[in-house]
């Protein structure tokens, strides 16, 4: 069904050119899809690709998407989309009115689509239709919309960063998993050895939504925060500098990142090194477990512990509140047929089935993670979901903070990569370009 939808806020929000120049290209959509040969009140569902093809998603969710229309008698026509394209997909849907009912969302993305006024707001009426928010975890209820607001999405799949390290290349050292950013480098170091083409750790180092990851967490660690309580960046601050630069360190100074990892823009590169030998250790989300084991390594010869904060730190923050989301546009024109579709994707039986399928971690209390069968991998995993992991932060501008200072990131290791050696200073005037940058796009 085609959607008249508001820009309310869309153009201060996030996304602004690809959203605008999506406009005219996409408005005679919206036609086509009013002539659709659904039947009465079925539903469009963008769910985001979660295995490791669209194939591979479609095979999971094609079953319980039966089983819903043979509980409600609502037909969902679903189309999986791949993150390269689904933000754009969606923006394009805001703008231009051809959107679906129902759609999955990067949790991150959350407070920049709410300010749209595009989604269902999730009032106390639509969460009593969904099962309420108790049923929830609370760190994944806080990333569905701005603090002191009606939410606009609700969690869907959980994810969290841990520390993968290989298991034989500790124990052939000596070295015991690392509880500190000091014993993790210097774990890293031991690990080095650049003649046989080994390295203690890997990163995606030029991939801008990995690093802007890092850019938060090491900045929580230091005890910094990215936005005032204004919605103003802060990125110059002396935490967000130092934390960067830290983590620049790890190639520029410990040298314990092979610096080819400028040149790896997403995590596989990395999990591929990790997992045939070329790296001791990884920062990677638990859904990581799906590559490593896919590229011959098996679950007996890695182990997890927390990213590691520095000794002393003000915080131990080890993960943001990584996950997917799922969200209504608010001229569904089956509203209650949606809210029941997003009812039954959180209920516990189809939590557990997705959550094996698609290695992510459960958004329900008091249900066992699936995505493992290794008990200390998923308590670890959980303890710091639930406990050790803060929302990126949740203002409007959230996704030109990843873009801006994200991209800063991949600058920098591109020129340490070619054995330029940053200072903080360096560090700070990069980080101002960015602040400048989202300063003028907010106004």
């Amino acid at each position: 069904m085609a959607l008249s939808l508001t820009r309310r806020g869309f153009i201060s929000a996030s996304g602004l050119t690809a959203a605008l120049a999506a406009v005219s290209s996409t408005a005679a959509c919206a036609g086509s899809r009013q002539s659709s040969g659904r039947g009465s009140g079925a539903l469009t569902y963008w769910a985001s690709n979660q295995g490791a093809s669209v194939d591979d998603d479609k095979a999971t969710l094609t079953p319980l998407l039966e089983e819903f229309t043979a509980e409600t008698g609502i037909e969902v026509e679903m189309e999986v989309i791949g993150w390269n394209d689904l933000q754009t997909r969606i923006q394009t849907a805001v703008t231009s009115g051809d959107a679906p009912d129902v759609v999955n969302i990067g949790n991150t993305w959350a407070v920049s689509l709410q300010a749209t006024g595009a989604f269902l707001e999730f009032d106390e009426a639509a969460l009593e239709a969904v099962g309420g928010a108790d049923k929830f975890v609370e760190t994944a209820l806080a990333t569905c919309g701005a603090p002191g607001t009606t939410p606009t999405s609700l969690p869907l799949y959980g994810l969290a960063y841990g520390l993968y390290y290989n298991r034989q290349m500790f124990t052939d050292a000596g070295l015991e998993a690392p509880t500190t950013w000091e014993e993790m480098v210097d774990a890293a170091k031991r690990l080095t050895d650049p003649g046989k083409g080994v390295y203690g750790m890997a990163i995606a180092a030029g991939s801008y939504t990995e690093n802007a990851h890092y850019a938060f967490i090491n900045a929580a660690q230091e005890g910094e925060e990215l936005f005032d309580s204004d919605g103003n960046p802060t990125f110059t601050g002396d935490g967000v500098v130092n934390g960067i630069l830290r983590y620049l360190d790890l190639m520029q100074t410990d040298a314990v990142v092979n610096t080819s990892n400028a040149q790896y823009d997403n995590g596989a590169d990395s999990v591929a090194d990790f997992a045939n030998g070329k790296a001791a250790m990884i920062i990677n989300q638990n859904n990581a477990d799906t590559t490593i084991v896919a590229n011959g390594m098996t679950h007996d010869q890695f182990g997890v512990v927390p990213y590691p904060a520095p000794a002393g730190a003000p915080d131990d923050t080890a993960s943001h509140v990584a996950g997917i989301n799922i969200a209504l546009f608010a001229n569904t024109g089956n509203r209650d047929g949606a809210l029941q579709l997003v009812k039954f994707l959180t209920e516990a039986e189809q939590q557990a089935t997705l959550g094996e399928q698609f290695k992510t971690l459960p958004v329900l209390k008091g249900e066992e993670p699936t995505f493992t069968e290794d008990a200390q991998e998923a308590a670890i995993f959980m303890e710091v979901y639930e406990n050790r992991a803060k929302p990126l932060p949740l203002v409007p501008a959230e996704d030109q903070f990843e873009s801006s200072v994200g991209q800063a990131m991949n600058d920098m290791f591109a020129s340490v990569a070619t054995g330029t050696v940053l200072t903080a200073d360096d560090v700070r005037q990069a980080l101002q370009s960015a602040q400048d940058t989202v300063s003028a796009a907010i106004g």
